[in-house]
């Protein structure tokens, strides 16, 4: 396998500044960080990845007070009761995005962050559990239990919120074609569990977080 130097040394040939790149965006969250997050900020965070899936992310930001209103702070508990009238409240509710099929989606993760949240004692918790070198196993749990968390969607999610995320950008995806880990842009359990044994490797090889990992490979490409 390549060592991560080349891939470093072609990030810092196209940055420069790759240190002060790296040095402005925060360290992933500690377990104990992780662990005491509320439900809801999950919920929360959950919801804006959802809707900004395509989408122009600028109007979810100027929008997110509003939807932070309209879906009572996102408390799980109280999501994931939500009846059909409070559907409708929200379809006419022009604070928001009137999107149904992702209105639908926070209510059934409202649902899913509180199972999990039961069976863990917080979610935060769970995911403070969940080892880095099996995110695609994580991300398996979004997609099976959560509703329009697969792809790149999940990977936000974690990345957002402190997890040690790696994502699959587009660059990123190039970087791992380049480096021979993958032939094409990775959707597969196989693809992505070769992308994570890379990541793990390099992680051991190097000291960085997975996010740092992640970080470069996008900057080696350009």
């Amino acid at each position: 396998m390549i060592s991560f130097t080349e891939i470093e040394a072609a990030a810092r040939t196209h940055h420069p500044d790759l240190d002060a790149r790296l040095a402005a965006h925060a360290p992933p969250r500690t377990a104990a960080e992780l662990a005491a997050m509320p439900d809801d900020r999950w919920l929360s965070l959950m919801t804006r990845s959802v809707f900004q899936a395509g989408f122009v992310w600028k109007v979810i930001e100027a929008k997110w007070d509003g939807f932070e209103a309209a879906f009572d702070g996102f408390e799980p508990a109280r999501v994931s009761f939500y009846s059909d009238e409070d559907v409708e409240r929200l379809l006419r509710d022009e604070r928001i995005v009137r999107n149904g099929q992702k209105i639908m989606a926070t209510i059934a993760n409202a649902g899913f962050v509180s199972e999990i949240s039961t069976e863990y004692d917080g979610f935060g918790r769970f995911l403070s559990q969940w080892p880095a070198s099996d995110q695609a196993g994580l991300l398996e749990v979004f997609k099976k239990r959560g509703s329009r968390l697969a792809g790149m969607t999940g990977q936000y999610v974690l990345r957002f919120g402190g997890w040690d995320a790696w994502i699959l950008s587009k660059d990123v995806a190039a970087a791992l074609i380049r480096a021979g880990i993958v032939d094409k842009t990775p959707s597969s359990k196989t693809a992505l569990a070769r992308v994570q044994a890379a990541i793990t490797h390099w992680r051991e090889e190097t000291g960085r977080s997975q996010t740092e990992i992640s970080r470069i490979l996008a900057m080696s490409v350009g």
